[in-house]
Order: structure tokens, then C-alpha cells, then sequence
């Protein structure tokens, strides 16, 4: 679920952070550009590991500002397919389950790859019939998935779909890195199953 990997950034060291230690206003700026980020077949941004090499510090013409060549570890997050997860149920609708890990939100369970029998049932006070909560129905029982459960799923694909030239208005915000599960196996789904 979580790697580190090797990068290496050309970085412009603003000259307001030149007063810091050289490592500290390097980090800083890593930081900065790089975390929530996803980076396409790498995966999520977390952390700075550390930084391996620190080259240059020469100031290009018109620049103003010392340029580095820095070589630094990332802690990023890319499940692998077949990894099981632990999540949170995030919302509930006829197109399957959202899940969330608290700092990453864009994991989706289809709804083909609920448990079979599974239908959907309404919450009582919502008007709207697309939203409620799915209920998976075993040996004459109803074992719903309710919003406080914490769920178990299986990786079945990792996602890196392309830029948008332009996005609809009220369309969902676009996802760079999209992960999609299954929770149609022993030992998957809300964990009060089990």
C-alpha cells in the first residue's frame, strides 16, 4: 500500500527561504509542491522520506534565485491489486459504494461487486431513490452496510485516467488516481459481518 520511490526535481529556491538550513527550505518546498499530489503510475504524495542528494545552487540569468538538482525519497500510496483494505463507508448510491481512508477518498465499489443477493433499500427520511444503503440478504437474514461501518475490500484495479480538457458544470471533481474494489468474497464487506 505504501513505497517509497526515487525521484529526482530540478527545484527554484524562493530567496525569502535562503535564511533557513539549505535541507530544511528544500523540504519545505518539496513539500509544498509534491504532497496530495498524485504522480500517474506512482500513486499519492504522502511524505518527504528523506533527500538523497542536493546539486547546483546556481543562479540562472534573470532568475534571482538559486536552482538545485535534488534526488529525495517519497512515501506514496498505490494499493496493489488483490491488497485488502479497511475503510469507511463515504457515501451509498444505486452505482455501488464510495469509500474513504480518511486522506484518500476516490475508492469505489461497483455495484456488481457486492455480494450476490444484494439490493438496495431507501433510507427513510431521504427523497431522493438514488441514495440509501445496500443490503446484502444471507441464509433469510438482512446484513445491511450501514454508515459507520468499517469495510473490508479487495483491490480488483488502480486507475490513472487522463486530464480533462474541460469538465461539465456540477460534474464530480476530477480524480487523477481512481481505485476500485470488490466485496464479493468471504471475509470482505463491514467488518460486523464477520
Amino acid at each position: 500500500m505504501f513505497y517509497l520511490s526515487l525521484i529526482e526535481h530540478r527545484l527554484r529556491l524562493p530567496p525569502k527561504l535562503l535564511d533557513l538550513r539549505l535541507e530544511d527550505a528544500i523540504k519545505g518546498q518539496l513539500e509544498s509542491i509534491f504532497l496530495d499530489k498524485v504522480i500517474a503510475k506512482a500513486g499519492l504524495c504522502i511524505s518527504v522520506y528523506d533527500i538523497k542528494s542536493i546539486d547546483g545552487g546556481f543562479v540562472l540569468p534573470v532568475e534571482g534565485a538559486p536552482t538545485y538538482t535534488v534526488v529525495f525519497r517519497m512515501v506514496m500510496f498505490r494499493p496493489y491489486i488483490g491488497e485488502i483494505i479497511t475503510t469507511k463507508l463515504k457515501n451509498s448510491n444505486l452505482k455501488g459504494l464510495q469509500l474513504t481512508l480518511g486522506f484518500f477518498d476516490d475508492i469505489y465499489v461497483p455495484s456488481y461487486a457486492l455480494p450476490e443477493p444484494s439490493h438496495m433499500e431507501p433510507e427513510p427520511n431521504d427523497i431522493d431513490p438514488k441514495h440509501g444503503r445496500w443490503v446484502w440478504r444471507y441464509n433469510e437474514m438482512d446484513l445491511p452496510i450501514d454508515d459507520d461501518s468499517e469495510i473490508r475490500f479487495q483491490v480488483i484495479s488502480v486507475d490513472y485516467p487522463p486530464i480533462p480538457l474541460e469538465q461539465e458544470e456540477g460534474a464530480k471533481p476530477f480524480a487523477p488516481m481512481v481505485i476500485t474494489g470488490s466485496v464479493n468474497s468471504d471475509g470482505l464487506g463491514p467488518l460486523a459481518w464477520w
